[in-house]
Parts: C-alpha cells; structure tokens; sequence
C-alpha cells in the first residue's frame, strides 16, 4: 500500500497514476467496477457509481473483490466510510431475485423481508405483481418482467433475474472461420455474454462488433434478430455474415422501409420498429410473431424510446447490445442496464490499438477566427441561432480546403451536420455528397466506390455516422455536429480506426469556430477521447500550409 498507483478519495473518485509500474494491472483490476471518466497522460480518473457496482455484481464480482482491490492498490489508507458504502450498495443487488417457480411461474423472491414489504408499497410497483405466496415471495406477471426491472433499479434495489430464457426456434448457425480466426478479445466478449445470459459488449469502432454478434449466434444456434441503425448497416450486417457464418442467402431476410422479409435470422432496422400509425407501432408485432432465441442491438447506445418499451416485453429471449460508448445523451444508461442486461464485456480502445487491431489516431483540432462581420452577426444572433452561424462560417470551407489538399491522394471524408455547408464542400471539393435523402442503392454504390479507391472524397451528413463499414478512410474533417455530443465524437472518429496496410495513424480534424458555441461543444465532444486516452492537439488554422 506504500507507494500503489491509485488514490481513492471519499468522494468516490480514484486516482490512477498510469505510469506507475503497477498502473497496467491495477487498471486491468479497477475496470469491472469503476467508470472512467478521464484518461489524460498521466493520471486516469474514476468514479464508483451505484450502476457501475452493480455491474460488477451481475458479473460475478462480490463488494469483498472490490475492496480488496482497492486496498491492494490504494497509496494511502481508503477512507473507512467508503468501504462501508460500497459494501452497503452492492449488497442491495439480488436481495431482489426474479425466478421461475414450477407451481406458479414467474416470481418475485427476496432475501431481506423489509425489502420485499418497501416494493410492495411502491405505488408503481404494486400494479406489476400478483398475489403474495409466503413473506418472501409474490407472483409476477410475466408480461411486466422488463417494466418490474426497470422501476425496482430507479427505486434502488436492482433485481438478480435468474428467470431464464426460452431456447427459441433451434437454427443450424456456424463459424465458418476461413482464412480467418476469433480475435481472442472477440472470444472472450462473446463467451462472457453467454455465460451470463444477457448483456452489452463494449468495444471500439472497427474492433469487429459484428463477429462477436456472429459468435454469439453460432453459440445460440437459434433464429436470430438483429435490430441496426439504417438499411446500410443492415446490408453490411448480412455480407458479413454470409462471409463469416454457414448461413445462406435464403436464411437471412431484411425488414426495412424498403423489405419486410421474416427469415431464420431477420435484420430489423430501427426506424421500421418505430413508424406509428395511428398511435401505434404496427411493425412491432414483428417480434411477438416469431419465437426468437437471441435478440442483437447494434449500436445499443442509440435505442430508441419505444424499443426500450419492446424490450421491455422480451426478457425471455437473451439480448445482446453491440455499442462502442455506453454514454448516453439522455442518461438512459441505466434502462439499458435493466432491460438488455449488465456490461458483460469492456474493451479499451488502446488496450485494442496496442495488440493492432485498430489504428492509431491523431486527433487535431484546428481553430479559425470568424471575419468581423460573422463575429458581430454571431453576437447578435438569438441563442437557437448562434450554433449553426458559427458552425457554418466560410472560414471553415478554406481550411477544409488546404487540409484536403495536404492530404491528396488518401482516402479523406469530410463530416458535418448542416446540409448547405456540406453541399457547398461538395462543390469545392469536387467530391459526392451523402445525406439523408440519398437513395440506399446511391449511397452503397459511393461508399464501394470509396472502399475500392474510385473516389478518394467524399462528403457525409449524420447519416455515415454509424455502423459504416470504410475500411480504407484515414484522414476525416469534421466541420460541424450534433451540439455537444460524445456519442457522435467517438463515432466519427470510428469511422478511420481500421488498420491500414502500411501501419500509418489516422488523421481527425475538428475544425472549430474560436470563441464561440462551436469551440465550447467541441471542448464536450471531445471528452469522450480524452476518457479514452486520445489526446487533441490544437493548430491555429493561419499556420496552415496554403
């Protein structure tokens, strides 16, 4: 305890001095159960949060693990009443359990009868259940599973779900592992989902999310739904998978805007889950309809509201959420938690990069200064308006420019927000523009022009955000984004992280608006990166070469 790499500190923060030659383990033994929150040069920080122990709990770690973590690795003596807290909070983790019960089906049982009596008073919680059996068991409706979930987690007693799951339609599914092998990193993620039932995956952009799901599917061997972003995900979803399972064309359908095939394993996109009509949401019988073993979120970070009430009504088929960053906008982390499971498997995006797996990134940020007369505008502008103003400054478009032409001859995009702003770099650029009224057909055929090298250029909205595969992209300008979002920064940044042949780093500008919103939200965005241990150097954009 002498002179161990971490700090901890009452106010539930810990301190790791990465280069300590004890850092790399202690790192590796505090990840299970603390969130991290900041990963600059040299000392990491963080946070112990009621939902990050007890997704350590559901993992199989007890409070006894976690502190003798703690004050092995501790420099100084750990203050008396965080272990006590610590102690206190994992312990309020399965004093709830639901399970099966032969005689009257799905129950609700506890540990700690005053604990069982609190719920049972909760006036949200009363409705969900039925007749109490003995002092420490009442019958659960098995349609209010998920809903049970998600209120005992806001009320602070998390429930243990030991129900399990129906097997679902069995499907023959395989790897077929040819000329390729599991990433043991890829292994041990699907390995730790299935063994705990359900779950989410984390791992970087371009690490190969789709070959844990794959994985997965081949341990199931049952009919399968995969739910993605747009209809581009969903087609790359099925070319991976006829390339990497023994799954045929026939086997695979797409329900889509423009399909609604039902298939053995069927690829779902978000938006057709969530079209209403009427007040309703005709397509989610969809998931009533067919007895699915195995449920995929791609991008879980992304579920819709109305999926998370779908979820809800599906706790008896295991669920599997795919996602780079458990940050949510909207602080929904928690639901995602309770109704698709607990973090089962975390993947640092440098611990990735150093086995070489994804690309080293340098990540600039390159400050412009408005013209006087934007300045003024800006200044003058209503708040709803200041944004795009600065966002949009035709200062951008030249430095867009000079940075494209210091770069001639790498496969660039160019990535933004307001769709005049990227019509305009189009034009400049002479470079295809993708937004969200180009048709899929056109959309595809430009990004396998861009995979193949026929177009070295191109220039995205929103829509490339996620769950594109451009594999050969290596520089991005990003010139405009969603406010201060951390999600969209580490998407974007994903989009350029698979390895390139010649072992060279990627390149990610940001090209920002000096005192201004733009600088401010892009100081947001960029915390995610730093929480992973990018660092953002920073250009003055009239020292760029012309």
């Amino acid at each position: 305890m002498a002179d161990g790499p971490l700090i901890v500190q009452s106010d539930k923060t810990l301190l790791l001095e990465v280069d300590h030659p004890q850092g790399a383990e202690a790192r590796h033994a505090i990840a299970p159960f603390a969130e991290l929150e900041r990963a600059p040069e040299h000392v990491h920080s963080y946070r112990l949060t009621p939902l990050g122990l007890w997704n350590a709990r559901a993992a199989g770690l007890d409070a006894e693990q976690v502190l003798d973590t703690l004050l092995t690795y501790s420099r100084f003596p750990v203050p008396h009443a965080l272990l006590i807290d610590i102690e206190d909070t994992m312990s309020r983790y399965g004093r709830l359990r639901l399970e099966k019960d032969p005689q009257h089906g799905l129950v609700l049982r506890t540990t700690d009868y005053p604990v069982l009596e609190e719920v049972l008073h909760a006036r949200k919680i009363a409705p969900l259940l039925g007749p109490r059996i003995d002092g420490e068991t009442v019958i659960v409706h098995s349609s209010q599973r998920g809903q049970l979930k998600q209120l005992l987690l806001k009320l602070g007693w998390p429930a243990e779900d030991l129900a399990g799951y129906v097997d679902g339609t069995p499907h023959p599914i395989a790897l077929t592992e040819d000329g390729w092998s599991l990433r043991p990193y890829q292994k041990l993620a699907a390995d730790s989902f299935f063994s705990g039932g359900s779950g989410v995956v984390v791992l970087p952009c371009g690490a190969g999310k789709t070959i844990v799901g794959a994985a997965a599917m081949a341990t199931s061997q049952t009919t399968t739904l995969i739910l993605v972003t747009n209809t581009v995900s969903a087609r790359q979803w099925k070319d991976e998978l006829l390339k990497r399972t023994s799954l045929a064309e026939s086997d695979i359908g797409e329900y889509s805007g423009a399909l609604k095939e039902v298939r053995p394993v069927t690829i779902a996109t978000y938006q057709v889950l969530t079209t209403r009509r009427g007040g309703l949401y005709p397509h989610l019988e969809l998931l009533d309809k067919n007895d699915w073993g195995l449920i995929v979120y791609d991008e879980v970070h992304l579920l819709p509201a109305p999926i998370f009430k779908m979820t809800a009504d599906l706790q008896a088929r295991r669920r599997l959420g795919l996602t780079a960053t458990l940050v949510r906008e909207d602080g929904r982390e928690g639901e995602v938690f309770s109704l698709i499971g607990p973090k089962r498997y975390d993947a640092p995006w440098k611990d990735i990069e150093a086995q070489g797996y994804i690309a080293p990134a340098d990540c600039v940020e390159v400050r412009v200064d408005l013209p006087r007369d934007e300045r003024v505008a800006y200044a003058m502008a209503e708040d709803g308006d200041k944004y795009r103003l600065c966002a949009t400054s035709d200062t951008k478009s030249g430095v867009v420019e000079k940075l494209a032409a210091a770069h001639k001859g790498e496969q660039l995009l160019v990535i933004g927000q307001y769709l005049d702003q990227l019509d305009d770099l189009g034009e400049r650029l002479n470079a295809p523009v993708i937004k969200g009224d180009t048709a899929v057909k056109e959309r595809q055929r430009l990004f396998e022009a861009f995979r193949s090298g026929e177009i070295s250029t191109l220039v995205v909205s929103k829509v490339a955000n996620f769950s594109i595969d451009l594999p050969e992209a290596s520089v991005a300008i990003q010139v405009s984004g969603s406010f201060g979002s951390r999600q969209e920064e580490a998407q974007r940044l994903g989009r350029l992280l698979r390895p390139k042949a010649d072992g060279r780093a990627a390149r990610f500008y940001t090209v920002v608006a000096r005192d201004t919103l733009d600088q401010d939200f892009a100081a947001k965005r960029q915390r995610f990166l730093a929480e992973q241990g990018y660092a953002y150097r920073i250009l003055d954009a009239a020292g760029l070469a012309g």
